[in-house]
Formats: C-alpha cells, sequence, structure tokens
C-alpha cells in the first residue's frame, strides 16, 4: 500500500514507525521547523527526526491547498495523521483510495480536539484510550475503526499517559492496516455524548491554593512535566510537577506552608491539605517537596 503520514508531535512517532513497518511508505508531511530553547533555534519536529530516521522523504507544506494540488496525479491508498496540529482540507482527504485514518488519544466521541489528554486529566476521570477513526471533514468525528480503553493511574501525569497512549496508538493502528488487508476498513459512527477541547489559556496553568486537594493534584499532573502548572509559594512562583491531597491540616489560610511529611511539602488549600512532592523554583532543577522547604530554611 502507498501511503502519507501526516503528524508533529512526540504522540505521533510510534504511529510512524508501525506505518513505515506495514505499507509502502511514500512521504511524511510535518509542520516547518520552528524557533525554540534560548538561543531561538530552528528545531525540527520529532516526526521530522524519526522521519528522516527511516529515511522517508520530508515535507513542511506551508499551504495544504497548495499540496493537495502537487499530488494530483499520483496514487495513493492510505494517509494518516497522528498529533499534526492542523485541519486537513477536503482535497487531501479525496486523494487516496481507502481514506485517511486519524489516531485519536480519548475514546470519541469524548475530548475532541486538539488537549484530549490534559483534559481527561483536568477533570480526573479514570479511563481514556485511542481512538482510530477514518476521518472526515469535522473535527474528530469520523467513524469509528477500532477504539481501545484504558485506565488511568490515580497520580499517573501528562506526561506519562501520553507515552502510554502512544504506544497504543501505534499497536491500535497496525491491527487496523492488518484487519482491512488492503480493503476497505470496516467502520462505525460515533456514538454518545460528544465533549470538546481546548487549548490551555495561559491563566489554566496558574494554581490558586483556595482549590480543592483533587482539583490542584489533577490540574498538576495534567500539564506535568511540560508546561508545568505554577503556583505561589513562600513569595515564588514554583513550577508543581506532583502533588496529591492529603490527610489533616485542615483550616489554614490557602497556601500555607504547613511542613513536610515524608519528602513531601504540605500546603493548605481550599479543603484540606495538598502534598507536593516534585516542583521546580526559579533558576533552579527538579527537587523534592522536603528539598525545597530545607532551601528556605537557609
Amino acid at each position: 500500500m502507498q501511503t502519507l503520514f501526516f503528524g508533529t508531535s512526540a504522540f505521533a512517532v510510534p504511529s510512524l514507525r508501525a506505518l513505515a513497518e506495514r505499507t509502502q511508505l511514500a512521504g511524511v508531511v510535518t509542520q516547518p521547523d520552528r524557533p525554540a530553547g534560548r538561543g531561538w533555534r530552528l528545531r525540527p519536529t520529532p516526526v521530522k527526526l524519526a522521519a528522516l530516521e527511516i529515511g522517508a522523504p520530508v515535507y513542511e507544506p506551508l499551504s495544504l491547498r497548495e499540496f493537495a494540488a502537487s499530488l494530483a496525479g499520483r496514487r495513493y491508498d492510505l494517509f494518516v495523521l497522528a498529533a499534526y496540529g492542523r485541519i486537513l482540507p477536503q482535497s487531501l482527504l479525496d486523494l487516496p483510495r481507502l481514506g485517511a485514518l486519524n489516531v485519536h488519544p480519548s475514546l470519541l466521541p469524548r475530548y475532541r480536539g486538539a488537549t484530549p489528554i490534559q483534559s481527561a486529566l483536568v477533570e480526573g476521570a479514570v479511563e481514556t484510550g485511542v481512538s482510530i477513526i477514518l476521518m472526515d471533514a469535522g473535527t474528530d468525528t469520523g467513524d469509528i475503526v477500532l477504539a481501545e480503553p484504558t485506565a488511568i493511574g490515580a497520580e499517573e501525569t501528562y506526561g506519562e499517559l501520553h507515552e502510554r497512549l502512544a504506544a497504543l496508538g501505534a499497536r491500535l493502528l497496525g491491527r487496523a492496516i492488518d484487519a482491512a488487508g488492503g480493503e476497505a476498513f470496516a467502520a462505525v459512527p460515533q456514538t454518545g455524548e460528544p465533549t470538546a477541547t481546548r487549548l490551555p489559556a495561559k491563566e489554566g496553568l496558574t494554581i490558586d491554593w483556595s482549590w480543592s486537594a483533587e482539583h490542584i493534584a489533577n490540574v498538576t499532573r495534567a500539564f506535568s512535566p511540560q508546561p508545568a502548572a505554577r503556583a505561589r509559594l513562600a513569595g515564588m512562583t514554583v513550577k508543581l510537577l506532583r502533588a496529591a491531597r492529603a490527610e489533616g491540616h485542615a483550616g489554614a489560610p490557602p497556601g500555607t506552608i504547613l511542613g513536610t511529611r515524608g519528602e513531601a511539602l504540605l500546603v493548605a488549600c481550599g479543603d484540606g491539605t495538598v502534598a507536593v512532592t516534585a516542583l521546580v523554583a526559579p533558576n533552579r532543577g527538579i527537587a523534592t517537596g522536603r528539598a525545597f522547604a530545607q532551601s528556605l530554611a537557609r
């Protein structure tokens, strides 16, 4: 099968490799290099780096409609998209014989849109999954080819869940391609109440200590390790990487540092106490809550 892959972030890399192992990968489409880091140097996307390693041709179109026009006359059997970050125009979706598959990290129609993993964690969901869908003109509205649920760990962070779902997505994509055998994909319409996601606003990353301990813990893990939730502690803004509900100390003003327990820093919140076990203070590396408390005492 002649295929074309669309992807940008690290989530897409396992799916790219799964596609390359099973088909004749004619090319990889990714977003252009962008400046990043302190030196503001151009940095290739994770998918571009993986494509170059595989030896696949790389395309970085600025205009997808112009790119679609450039493909006219070529024969493709299948397009696959995973975490590309752009909406494919209908002129692209119409090109492949078998259509276009999307690897989406949620159980659709739940969490349609750009941030399904973060949204599930912020809401305290106990289950998510991956859906392989046949793309249509809508945003994550296509018929489902395969879907598989997975439980979310009580303290699992975005980074950890992201890695698991990326691997699960690649396995499901491989199963879908193998099952189709070069013929049309069997798919069923999505059922259930749709929900949508949105990219987090900057203020959405700022912890309010008057929130409940559960919500603080959920927001913390939803954005860990990057971009990381921010919070004011001891007169400074720190990045929180791990936090959980702790027992006791109810009634203290929110944001009050109550001491330590093991490696955790105990902080009063709206309904009790939060145990912060990993954080980053300004101009410092990752530290335990206890280490941070000790640095304040020096």
